[in-house]
């Protein structure tokens, strides 16, 4: 009798795993073997289960991530690619993200350099961190929309909480001194508070020409290189190798 006054009563709650898990009991005779504890106990952990499975939704929808089935299960080991299984699975448990460290992803182009980022972006949002993708180009466009709209400090603020920034497509065309200035204010609210993983066609030696201001280079790079994990991809494109 007392079986959908309670349901109700947990939905108004917003108890839905609970209400849920409590149907499924009803619908079960054996469980009457169960003391009540146990079975509280179930709808306790349906509830945890629940709440967990949307954070991680809503996680991996504000990352916006490029490659969305990019997993660490799937990330190929073969030789000649230059990726050691070791550290990647080091990556993969985000401890570095904990300790506000940078990872560095450089190799030619279709080198599996974005996929990566992605992997690590998915990984990190599946242990309830936040993630957020963005590449380079439209990250400055996104800062100078937000100068001109006066929303700069606040979008800066936001990208400064976000426990892991992807910056892909790094060194694609030299930046403006707006660009430069922008790029170190974001950089400067993350440094020893949050991690960016970086991806490039440019070798990290070729960074500080890239950057091109030598102050604002070695400003930016004294920010992002220093205990940095560092990915140096070789081999021919993935892409190729996917459709052979």
């Amino acid at each position: 009798m007392l079986t959908h006054p309670t349901l109700d009563q947990l939905r108004a709650l917003r108890l839905e795993g609970m209400a849920r898990a409590l149907e499924e009991q009803h619908a079960h005779p054996a469980i009457e073997a169960l003391t009540f504890d146990e079975r509280l106990a179930q709808l306790i952990d349906r509830e945890l289960l629940l709440r967990d499975s949307k954070r991680i939704e809503r996680l991996l929808k504000a990352a916006r991530i490029k490659v969305g089935g990019a997993c660490l299960e799937d990330v190929d080991y073969r030789a000649g690619r230059g990726l050691e299984r070791s550290q990647f699975a080091a990556l993969g448990t985000c401890h570095w993200i904990r300790q506000a460290q940078n990872c560095l992803i450089t190799g030619p182009t279709g080198s599996g350099k974005t996929w990566l980022a992605c992997a690590l972006a998915n990984a990190a949002c599946r242990q309830g961190l936040s993630a957020y993708y963005v590449r380079l180009p439209r990250l400055f466009e996104e800062l100078r929309l937000a100068h001109a709209d006066g929303s700069f400090s606040r979008r800066l603020m936001q990208l400064a909480r976000l426990d892991l920034i992807v910056i892909d497509d790094w060194g694609l065309a030299a930046p403006s001194a707006a660009e430069r200035s922008d790029l170190l204010e974001l950089l400067d609210d993350r440094v020893g508070s949050r991690s960016t993983v970086i991806t490039s066609q440019l070798p990290i030696e070729h960074w500080h020409a890239y950057l091109g201001d030598p102050t604002f280079a070695d400003a930016i790079l004294d920010r992002i290189v220093h205990a940095a994990h560092k990915l140096a991809l070789k081999g021919e494109s993935m892409r190729k190798k996917a459709t052979a």
